[in-house]
């Protein structure tokens, strides 16, 4: 995923979504704000198991790449979710957004899948204790993922499987001696 695959028509949607009641919808050439048609949650900071279980997929999906997921997602009340794709990659606004707008737990999420233990003791801390689990799955925990697929939460387990990928991926981009040579 390119730095700013996420801008489209020049500016970014992440410096004007600062609101739930807002949404992002793609055409052709660029993103456009419109009116929101977004049903509200509770609460931003609801756990991620209360997300229907084809969200939950959907998110595994967008994660790996598929677009048209990531874009569905934005457009259908989501874009928590479809946002965390471009932060996943470290795409410094969008990481922001999460924080911006009422997500720190799923920027928390990513900050343990990079291996950062405050990260992972703030989840435990204030109760994400799945997003905990995932968080140390995705940094290659294999104990981590196996509580996740032994009690239930084999979809977050599918999840964290994704982000472990997208961040070894990054990892093994960023070690690279020929890319960092430019052999």
């Amino acid at each position: 995923m390119e730095n700013g695959e996420w801008r489209k028509g020049g500016y970014s949607p992440f410096s004007i979504l600062h609101s739930p009641l807002q949404n992002l919808t793609t055409n052709q050439s660029h993103f456009a704000l419109r009116p929101s048609s977004f049903v509200l949650r509770p609460s931003p900071l609801t756990p991620m198991t209360s997300y229907p279980a084809k969200i939950i997929l959907a998110w595994a999906e967008a994660i790996s790449g598929n677009k048209d997921i990531r874009d569905w997602l934005m457009q259908n009340g989501y874009p928590e979710l479809s946002v965390f794709v471009f932060a996943l990659h470290n795409q410094p606004e969008p990481r922001q957004w999460l924080m911006d707008n009422g997500f720190p737990h799923l920027m928390a999420l990513i900050n343990g899948a990079e291996g950062k233990p405050n990260a992972i003791l703030w989840l435990r801390g204030n109760g994400y204790d799945i997003l905990e689990k995932m968080a140390r799955a995705a940094d290659n925990s294999e104990d981590a993922l196996l509580w996740l697929f032994n009690n239930g939460y084999g979809d977050m387990a599918t999840v964290a499987q994704r982000i472990r990928k997208v961040k070894n991926d990054i990892e093994e981009n960023n070690s690279d001696v020929h890319r960092i040579s430019g052999v």
